[in-house]
């Protein structure tokens, strides 16, 4: 792979990290695609921790044998080979490879869960005095959870669901919070029949996947059909209607090694951003239609591209090619470059690592060496 990595033509002779870095900023100085720093950073097993890159380390590119490697002298000892294994957990000083604090609450507090896994979930039925919301300290009644006294839960907000719809059919993203209430059935005075009004029902056709988010965690201090819990910790507020969920060690990778896909699966654009419509930018958060089993696999990098719209040509050739009022369609734009960190089954949770502009719903994601 190294000999196929592109090195830019201003890059520096050597950079002193600073505070904020990222294996990705950093690389990004060096290299045309920063996607590719896995290829020419490399371990030294004679090297304490060599997986650890500090403020103050100074990383120059060296060439050996034409094959360029970055590498790094450390407090003024001997120049060593860097290697690509970079935990964020290990060190508070240490850089990252990719600024885990954006995207960790996306890794330790999100789930999706299959139709199987969210059919029957107990959920929370009121609060104490009928509260709105409760948070620490106050209880909260919990119907359908069959729980020993002193067992401990997790209260999960249902944020969206994932529906295959259409024709051919296509992950969609329905909304919890715009409803999905059936609209009354409207009285056909010919046949004396109520006819149901089909396109206004919003519940999900055929879901795939039941994205929650914890919001709190609680402890059961009384059993029964109706059960008492206790917030004993909490992130926001705990509402009625929110799930309780086992507490789960689901495991996260702290570690990510961008690569790209050898074929990248047809179809495959983002679903949803992280609150914006409008859009997201630098290490902001998307939904992605595809998952493990599409092939996907954190790390992999994707070029976003906004699909060009459909326009009238209202001037049309002055030679006359063109006729006037002809539509047309215009080019894809390149929006940037999102990284899968999360994957499930068939969603997937990427962050945008670099672009001149936003990422927004529907981009088409593709082989991150499309650019424009």
């Amino acid at each position: 792979m190294a000999q196929d990595v592109a090195v830019r033509s201003d890059h520096p002779d050597e950079y002193v990290v600073v505070k904020g870095d990222t294996l990705w900023d950093i690389s990004g100085r060096f290299l045309d695609k920063p996607w590719q720093w896995p290829a020419i950073w490399h371990a030294n097993p004679q090297i304490e921790n060599p997986h650890l890159i500090y403020p103050g380390d100074v990383v120059s590119l060296v060439y050996v044998d034409g094959v360029p490697q970055l590498r790094l002298n450390r407090n003024g000892a001997n120049t060593v080979k860097l290697s690509p294994s970079i935990r964020v957990v290990d060190r508070d000083d240490a850089i990252s490879a990719v600024p885990f604090e954006s995207i960790a609450p996306f890794v330790r507090d999100l789930r999706v869960l299959s139709p199987s896994e969210f059919e029957g979930l107990p959920y929370v039925v009121a609060n104490e005095d009928e509260r709105r919301t409760a948070t620490y300290s106050d209880y909260a009644y919990v119907r359908g959870l069959d729980a020993e006294v002193g067992e401990e839960y997790v209260v999960a907000r249902l944020m969206n669901i994932y529906d295959m719809i259409g024709s051919p059919p296509e992950i969609r993203r329905v909304l919890p919070q715009d409803g999905w209430r059936v609209v009354p059935n409207v009285w056909n005075r010919d046949q004396h029949i109520y006819n149901q009004v089909d396109p206004w029902d919003r519940r999900p056709k055929n879901p795939l996947g039941y994205e929650m988010y914890e919001v709190s965690r609680v402890r059961v201090t009384q059993s029964g059909d109706v059960s008492v819990v206790d917030i004993i910790r909490d992130r926001t507020e705990v509402r009625p209607g929110d799930f309780i969920l086992p507490v789960s060690d689901m495991g996260y990778e702290s570690v990510f090694y961008p690569s790209a896909m050898d074929e990248v699966p047809e179809g495959l654009r983002v679903l949803a951003t992280s609150g914006q419509r409008s859009g997201v930018g630098l290490y902001q958060i998307v939904s992605i239609n595809g998952g493990t089993n599409q092939g996907i696999q954190p790390g992999n990098v994707f070029s976003a591209f906004r699909t060009g719209q459909i326009v009238k040509d209202r001037t049309g050739f002055r030679e006359g090619s063109f006729s006037k009022e002809a539509k047309v369609r215009l080019p894809e734009a390149f929006d940037g470059l999102v990284m899968v960190f999360r994957t499930f089954d068939d969603i997937s949770y990427g962050m945008v690592m670099s672009g001149s502009r936003v990422v927004i719903e529907f981009d088409v994601l593709r082989h991150p060496d499309e650019r424009m």
